[in-house]
């Protein structure tokens, strides 16, 4: 598809006038924000006022117009949080930022684990671009375009900028809610090495890291090169680190008597009625099996090591087992990365450039033996077309199996079944061992023309992602089906029945009792699944900028350029997974690709300078048009729209309105169905022959309940879902599309003394947000809606049934469908004041306050927004810190602030619903009031504040120098308060059970 010339035409040009919220550090001037697209800073022989690139426009401009509307971050306060993780230290200083994807939140993922990722404004990390240098870069995750922050070298890191609101029109697709922009070293020189250590002063959390980088010039100062290195390993924290997490507890609201309730020996209790040694939590998926655990046997089975008893039934609770010792708070991970810069002067006009980023991430996360049972249904794929083919369950333990113990045989189940459940520990512990390997390179070159005045750049960049993931200890069900179907021979050899499943080397399984699983068994049945994820990404880009005409207020800049690029993603699977059958959530194989080309242009317009009441009054505009192969809607557009106002020296207004976009990625758009769990109730629950419950009627036509009910009219439906909800592409997507809108005020005048303040209010619309349907909505529009239910309602050929009626399956589609809302204020101060004789000081302070974060959706009742601000996170952050500089020693004292907050926004209307029926049950008298209803236990958290300290102190060693270093976060050791919907009953922004962490590290550098 061609560029859309009458489209072109339409665009005036787009916006972008640098909108942000902050500053950068105090040390940072404002001739320092810069370089961050490769462009050479080379002076004219004239003397011109500087000029410089900031990140969100490649228009280089006067250092006077630039008031760094921007939050940064630079090395000196990078090194000093002790941190190895950027994007830990990004979302602990920056308030704005938060964490999507770390070690402490991808316990449970299939694709994320080692991934470390974030966000702006609570939006999605695939609404944030990230970019190196400048540079849009391969995306590190199956899931999305995600860029990993551990997979570029601490020590290769020289700041990080960040722009808050719509920059697609700069940048393209991803920049709705901003932009994050890693910015390499540049110049320099020397040789150094570092090492640093820390953990917990509680125990775990260990981390050790080596840095060594080195940076020269050569052939006569014309060359540079840069390389940097680093390796970082993170133990990791267990479940046996930390007590709190060894709190069994299982928490739920009592709305009829209106009291907090934890489960116990004996069931749900008040919590005011017991204390917290009463708290239990546990699964039937014991290590040596629970057998006949169904509603209508009166005796229930288990075994207590290889001691059979029968009095499970009501015993869980007392006599499971606590699956939370299986899971890591923090899950370890080892991290290699090098880079390596080179810029080439080849002429006084023209400079090339190149770099090169290698990263490899490991990760082992070791999890709970599987736990199965008799229904537990997996997906079954064709192996030679990958279209789904089915399921397959274990099944019931066979009536006459020949490890049945008789007294189980002797107690009569129900309908000759031998229900199980079973952890299967002899097989081993369930292990994801994760290894991704990242490539990023590009190259270009850079000049002048038109006598000097047009800069132009022209590059080509190449990235390969390589995910090798292999789980391990998995079961493979088609085998344990067969392997439960044995047989004893006349000899006493017990095997399996099949012939064919016995020249395949079936054993005969026995599940009954604590290490009945022989290892020739737990071979058999064993399978160790494989996925290889491959993301690829070629770019070519080229630009030229420079002035176009004089006004009377200066220059009119700009810039035009173009940008090609392709992005292709492979999955591919080994033998298991192509069939499918296995207890891990089956991935398909599948390749897809997407190219763009995209046109762009940017101008700045000074149109007052130097002017009573007007020091400066600037315009900036900027388009971009993206030709996407897949879209069904012609060209995408982004626009951008900016005012900067200076009206005296130390004061600017800015306002920015811009439209950005984000395009749907490849697994968005051509995923085939992949394995994934979400649990929901079935409409149908409950349903009899005259039911009316909602949907009940069209529950009545699915043929497996109407064969049952025919069957037996006294027969009421029991929902007994596996929650298996697979995610598949959608190819008719089109993009999301936003308005973002910013106001800002920056004030530093000169009677305040170096004080700098800033305040931007934000405003951020998303609208076909590109998302799933619940499956209770889907449940809905199938058999509670007025779309007929049958084959021509779409929504009813997404749900799967099996001979029982049980729901196998919701497929989840991705659609456009919702409307997102994003509004907030952010304010900053900034402060460096001379103690003459006694060093400096600089203080350095942001806050956000989100005032709206709502989600529109369609439901059967209408149009319905849902607020978020305030529910699951804190709308009110801050941080801020002072640094004292007195020769070679700094200090630096820092704070994080995370306001009060709502746990969940569900629970919270559920029970202020129920308030109002107890008043209103209380009003009338009725049995059923509460005279004082308890308040909800774990849904207002309060405010959380930590403290950091850290000390550097640089030695000259004459030629060389040493810097030591050492501080403690989290100085109080507040590990925030308990929370039982956190893993380890932690809440992972206030660590997720880290606590105080004390580092110590020296670099030594010539």
């Amino acid at each position: 598809m061609g560029i859309n010339t009458k489209k072109c035409s339409i665009a005036a040009a787009i916006a972008f006038a640098i909108s942000g919220n902050a500053w950068a550090d105090a040390e940072v001037e404002r001739q320092a924000v810069a370089q961050s697209n490769n462009v050479p800073q080379q002076t004219s022989e004239k003397d011109a006022p500087e000029k410089i690139t900031v990140t969100g426009s490649r228009i280089k401009r006067d250092s006077f117009s630039v008031a760094t509307p921007l939050v940064t971050m630079d090395k000196a306060a990078i090194e000093d949080t002790g941190l190895g993780s950027l994007a830990e230290i990004l979302v602990e200083n920056m308030p704005a930022i938060n964490a999507t994807l770390s070690n402490t939140t991808t316990q449970s993922s299939v694709t994320g684990t080692g991934l470390s990722t974030i966000d702006l404004r609570d939006l999605g990390t695939d609404r944030t671009l990230t970019l190196i240098d400048g540079r849009r870069v391969v995306s590190n995750s199956y899931n999305g375009n995600y860029v990993s922050l551990s997979t570029i070298p601490s020590s290769m890191v020289e700041r990080v900028e960040v722009i808050t609101g719509g920059a697609s029109a700069t940048y393209g697709s991803d920049a709705i809610a901003g932009v994050v922009n890693i910015i390499t070293e540049k110049d320099k020189v020397g040789t150094s090495f570092s090492v640093k250590s820390g953990q917990s002063t509680d125990g775990g959390a260990e981390e050790l890291s080596f840095d060594f980088d080195h940076g020269s010039t050569f052939a006569n100062e014309k060359g540079y090169v840069f390389f940097s290195s680093s390796y970082d390993r993170d133990f990791g924290l267990s479940f046996y680190d930390r007590k709190r997490a060894q709190v069994e507890d299982s928490y739920l609201y009592d709305f009829d008597e209106m009291c907090n309730t934890m489960l116990t020996a004996d069931g749900r209790q008040c919590m005011r009625d017991i204390t917290q040694a009463d708290w239990v939590s546990k699964s039937d998926g014991t290590l040596g099996g629970v057998f006949l655990e169904n509603s209508r046997n009166d005796k229930q089975f288990w075994y207590d090591g290889q001691t059979l008893r029968d009095d499970w039934k009501g015993n869980e609770e007392i006599y499971g087992l606590n699956t939370q010792q299986y899971v890591q708070l923090k899950v370890p991970q080892d991290n290699l990365s090098a880079a390596v810069k080179v810029d080439f002067e080849i002429t006084d006009e023209t400079k090339a450039y190149a770099q090169v980023h290698y990263s490899r991430s490991e990760t082992f996360n070791l999890k709970s033996p599987e736990d199965d049972y008799e229904g537990a249904a997996v997906s079954v794929l064709d192996p030679e077309t990958g279209d789904p083919a089915g399921f397959v369950r274990p099944g019931y333990i066979p009536i006459d199996n020949p490890y049945v113990p008789q007294e189980i045989l002797d107690s009569n189940p129900y309908r000759d079944r031998i229900y199980w459940d079973r952890r299967f520990a002899e097989v081993g512990p369930v292990s994801t061992d994760n290894t991704r390997e990242t490539i990023r390179t590009w190259a270009g070159l850079q000049g002048y023309a038109f006598n000097g005045e047009w800069e132009w750049d022209i590059s080509v960049g190449y990235g390969k992602f390589h995910q090798n993931q292999v789980r391990l200890n998995e079961l493979d069900i088609f085998k344990v089906k067969e392997a439960l179907n044995a047989e004893q021979l006349a000899d006493g050899t017990i095997q399996c029945k099949n012939p064919d499943a016995r020249a395949d080397g079936c054993v005969a399984l026995n599940l009954f009792g604590e290490g009945s699983i022989t290892p020739e068994m737990a071979d058999y049945i064993r399978v160790n699944p494989t996925l290889d994820n491959y993301n690829e990404q070629m770019n070519a880009m080229g630009y030229i900028t420079g002035d176009l005409f004089e006004l009377p207020a200066g220059a009119v800049s700009a810039v035009f350029g173009a940008e090609y690029r392709k992005d292709t993603q492979e999955m591919k699977t080994d033998a298991a997974m192509k069939r499918g059958g296995i207890t891990w959530n089956v991935v398909p194989a599948f390749k897809g690709s997407v190219d763009v080309r995209e046109a762009f242009a940017e101008f700045s317009v000074p149109l007052l300078r130097d002017q009573f009441a007007a020091k400066n009054l600037s315009a900036d505009v900027s388009a971009r048009f993206a030709d996407y192969s897949w879209s069904n809607t012609g060209l995408v557009q982004s626009y951008k729209v900016g005012l900067i106002y200076e009206p005296f020296d130390g004061y600017m207004l800015r306002a920015n309105w811009a439209t950005a976009q984000r395009a749907p990625s490849i697994t968005e758009l051509l995923s085939p169905e992949r394995g994934d769990y979400d649990s929901f109730d079935d409409i149908c629950e409950g349903l009899t022959a005259t039911s009316t419950a909602p949907g009940h009627d069209a529950c009545r036509q699915e043929p497996t309940i109407a064969a049952q009910l025919a069957e037996n009219p006294d027969f009421e439906f029991e929902d007994e879902n596996s929650g298996y909800s697979p995610n598949v592409g959608n190819d008719q997507l089109k993009e999301e599309s936003a308005t973002t809108i910013t106001y800002g005020l920056t004030l530093s005048p000169e009677f305040l003394g170096g004080v700098r303040l800033a305040a931007d209010y934000y405003d951020i619309t998303v609208e076909d947000v590109i998302s799933v349907l619940s499956n209770e909505r889907i449940l809905e529009l199938c058999y509670d809606s007025s779309i007929p239910w049958g084959g021509d309602n779409t929504y009813c050929n997404d749900v799967s049934r099996d001979s029982e009626g049980q729901i196998q399956k919701i497929v989840q589609r991705e659609y456009n469908l919702n409307e997102l809302t994003s509004r907030g204020v952010d304010f900053s101060a900034a402060y460096k004041f001379d103690l003459n004789d006694f060093g400096s000081l600089s203080f350095k302070a942001d806050y956000t306050q989100v005032i709206e974060n709502a989600l529109t959706n369609e439901t059967s009742a209408g149009i319905v927004t849902d607020h978020y601000a305030g529910f699951g996170s804190p709308d009110k952050k801050g941080s801020a810190s002072l640094t004292w500089r007195y020769n070679d020693l700094r200090i630096r004292w820092s704070t994080k602030y995370l306001g009060e907050f709502k746990m969940s926004q569900s629970l919270e209307e559920d029970y202020q619903e129920a308030l109002l029926e107890n008043t209103e049950a209380c009003s009338n008298q009725a049995d059923s009031c509460i005279a004082n209803p308890e308040a909800l236990a774990f849904q207002d958290y309060g405010s959380y504040v930590r403290h950091d300290l850290s000390v550097s102190y640089k030695l000259d060693l004459g030629g060389s120098e040493v810097r030591v270093y050492g501080g403690v976060n989290n100085l109080a050791n507040n590990y925030g308060r308990f929370t039982p919907s956190g893993r380890g009953n932690y809440y992972s922004q206030y660590g997720g059970g880290r606590g105080r962490f004390v580092y110590l590290g020296a670099q030594y550098s010539f």
